[in-house]
């Protein structure tokens, strides 16, 4: 029994079978520890570039997708595991014996002293919890010949951080807070005066107009702390009791401020750069006034140049259109010219048919030969004929015997019988 079934919680074929419901599941955990043993020993760069392969999924040996690829996969691991390892193997080819490449397998695995309790055509399917099993103990042989070793996880120790507030100007003390309400509740009695609105000072009237009956002494109500400790106690809860009250991006206050801020931003920044723009204007403006005069300067020196260049290019105009309609005349007599050469050549053609014609005598060859052929053929049809002929006088002749013999019988008859 393998080491995945010993796993499994089964010592024998009873457990095996009845072990649990997980079972079944102990090849796709096996595969999972598997290719994390891979990944330590490097097999993305040392396997599976050099082998231009493509990185195993985490269930590959546990699933069967393409036996023949699976097969492939398996051996190479394994042969890759035994150079990792220490053991001289040479890499399997596709068109090796698979019975050979997996025995050479075993017969390694069994010298590190694993059994192998399973036959060895259970490897030939690539795939399953046999082939999980020879490259689980492989991947620990190669670990163990790298110096590998697991090392206790190291917890981090937790330190409670200090408390550290810091003010801005967002938080709020208390002391605001009621400020603000006072405020507000005051805009609410100036909104609605017919509501009654019940302020701190009138429950504090209320409650002195009522009786407080207690069971407790009164000298428990009476506070024994030192004002110093409770100032100091108040000092250190104050910035936990401020509250912090969060902007709202959507508020179209923070909208407002932001514009005038941007605007004085804006305004700031026009100030400074009003002037480089100006003195940029009076400099470009200088410029195209230069170039102007310049240009008009060019123009009046080069004016004669300017005019015999004018003359020169409508000269050359005129020569280009008398240039164009010459080339024109050209081609159209080209033209006529190829289509006579082309009507001569034709002309040419005929007259070389006719004159072999008439010189060669092949033609009067044919005819001889035709009419050597219909005199054979009428001689064949006399022959013939003569044949049909030689029948037919023989069957006229027979039937004028066969006439005479009858004719000839019945007159003997009947002169016998005059007698």
């Amino acid at each position: 029994m393998t080491e995945e079934r010993r796993r499994g919680g089964g010592g024998g074929d009873e457990d095996g079978e009845g072990g649990g419901p997980g079972l079944i599941y102990m090849p796709f955990v096996l595969m999972e520890e598997l290719l994390d043993k891979l990944r330590l020993l490097g097999y993305d760069k040392e396997f599976a570039r050099k082998m231009n392969l493509k990185p195993i999924s985490r269930h590959y040996f546990a699933l069967q997708t393409n036996p023949g690829e699976q097969f492939y996969m398996f051996t190479s691991l394994a042969a890759w595991l035994l150079r990792k390892a220490g053991r001289h193997f040479e890499q399997p080819q596709e068109y090796d014996d698979p019975n050979a490449t997996i025995s050479s397998i075993l017969d390694e695995v069994r010298k590190y002293g694993h059994p192998i309790d399973f036959p060895p055509s259970k490897l030939k399917q690539g795939w399953g919890e046999h082939a999980i099993y020879i490259l689980d103990r492989l991947a620990d042989e190669a670990l163990r010949s790298i110096n590998f070793s697991w090392l206790r996880p190291q917890y981090p120790e937790e330190e409670m951080d200090e408390e550290h507030v810091v003010e801005d100007d967002s938080e709020l003390t208390l002391n605001e807070i009621e400020k603000s309400m006072a405020i507000g509740s005051s805009d609410v009695e100036d909104a609605d005066d017919d509501e009654p609105m019940l302020d701190l000072e009138g429950m504090k009237r209320l409650n002195q107009g009522k009786t407080f009956e207690s069971g407790k002494p009164e000298e428990i109500l009476e506070s024994t702390t030192d004002a110093a400790d409770w100032r100091l106690e108040v000092e250190r809860v104050m910035p936990q009791l401020k509250v912090t009250i969060r902007t709202d991006n959507k508020d179209w206050r923070v909208h407002l401020e932001q514009m005038h801020q941007h605007h004085q931003g804006i305004e700031s920044s026009l100030t400074e750069s009003q002037v480089h723009l100006d003195k940029l204007q009076n400099e470009v403006s200088r410029t195209l006034e230069k170039i102007a005069s310049r240009e008009k300067y060019i123009n009046s020196q080069l004016e004669g140049l300017l005019g015999a260049f004018r003359q020169a290019q409508d000269a050359l105009a005129e020569t280009k259109e008398k240039y164009r309609q010459a080339s024109g005349g050209v081609t159209q007599r080209s033209r006529m010219l190829a289509e006579i050469t082309e009507e001569l050549e034709k002309v040419k053609q005929e007259m070389d048919e006719r004159g072999s014609s008439m010189t060669d005598g092949a033609p009067l060859v044919r005819i001889k030969q035709a009419i050597q052929q219909l005199k054979k053929e009428s001689t064949q049809m006399d022959v013939r004929s003569g044949v049909v002929e030689h029948i037919l006088l023989q069957a006229k002749l027979k039937d004028k015997t066969l006439q005479n013999k009858q004719v000839h019988s019945g007159g003997g008859a009947s002169d016998g019988f005059i007698i």
